[in-house]
């Protein structure tokens, strides 16, 4: 049977039991569909190496380690291979995978930093339902593990509950504040559901947008070399009601002079000509289109030209 993801009326359904259960995989239809899946890590949350002086690993520890790098090594053969993946031996090796998890789990019932890796590992192949199930025993086993919160924090959010979401990943922010990757999916949550936040009576327009900018803003300065965190914070300001051009042209010009790609800065030409569009200052939108000869931008190109070109005569 293909792995799909669970229907809304699957995942409304009461979660499985926190004790440990086995689980078992289905085949997967292609790989695109681990690949288009919100970056998670891609491998469980391992024991970090003991420092000098420090206790060794006990032997459940180094049975996860070695866990971990087989499932590492398993997506990253997957991701290499593409549209040529050999589903079988996919399937044949995830599974194995997850019976190690099965034996581990049985073995110690209270390593919380297992379940994590396992609900992680559900997660990255879609069994949604299942991996709820290993957060919420991590969580009941330790909660200050920050990659369970923002991992149910996901979860919930593409169940369609954003409201609960959202303590789950404030709480991830609380636990490791300088992990940028909570603070942009907390500005994506803000983002992609601002009506239902508003709705609620919990925030404002001007608090909300404010959460959002900050959210994507402090993301970009905790990884100042990650451009996709700086290029989604430029386009926040023009996301929210009403958009902020003049902010948002700042952004882009600043994100212009940064050590990009010729691609990349010829896309930032087409951002900063889009704004000044919208500012109507469309001789220097003009000029900025002029800069960008990337074929690959030819058709978002033409897009904002037609935007310039004279209204034809009624």
């Amino acid at each position: 049977m293909a792995v799909r993801r669970p229907g809304r009326a699957e995942l409304n359904e009461s979660p499985l039991p926190v004790s440990h259960r086995s689980v078992k995989f289905r085949t997967l239809t292609c790989l695109a569909f681990l690949l288009r899946l919100p970056a998670v890590p891609a491998a469980a949350p391992a024991p970090a190496e003991p420092a000098a002086g420090e206790h060794s690993e006990t032997l459940a520890e180094q049975t996860l380690r070695s866990i971990a790098e087989r499932q590492r090594d398993l997506f990253a053969k997957a991701e290499k291979e593409g549209d040529q993946l050999d589903e079988a031996l996919f399937q044949g090796e995830a599974q194995s995978i997850a019976s190690s998890y099965d034996v581990l789990l049985e073995k110690n019932p209270k390593f919380a930093t297992a379940f994590a890796a396992y609900g992680l590992f559900l997660g990255r192949v879609g069994m949604t339902r299942q991996a709820v199930a290993m957060l919420l025993k991590a969580n009941q086993l330790d909660p200050n593990i920050a990659t369970v919160k923002n991992q149910m924090a996901k979860h919930l959010a593409e169940d369609g509950k954003p409201l609960e979401a959202l303590p789950w990943i404030m709480s991830a922010i609380d636990l490791e504040p300088k992990e940028a990757l909570y603070h942009y999916n907390l500005g994506h949550l803000l983002l992609t559901n601002r009506d239902r936040f508003l709705t609620s009576g919990d925030f404002t327009a001007a608090g909300i947008d404010q959460a959002i900018l900050g959210a994507f803003e402090r993301a970009a300065e905790l990884k100042p070399l990650d451009l996709s965190l700086a290029y989604e914070h430029a386009k926040a300001y023009y996301a929210i009601d009403p958009p902020r051009w003049d902010d948002a042209l700042g952004a882009w010009r600043a994100l212009e002079n940064r050590p990009v790609t010729t691609t990349m800065r010829q896309l930032v030409r087409l951002q900063i000509a889009n704004v000044l569009l919208k500012l109507g200052r469309s001789e220097d939108a003009r000029a900025e289109l002029d800069r960008v000869d990337d074929p690959k931008l030819s058709e978002e190109k033409k897009t904002l030209l037609d935007q310039l070109a004279p209204k034809a005569e009624k």
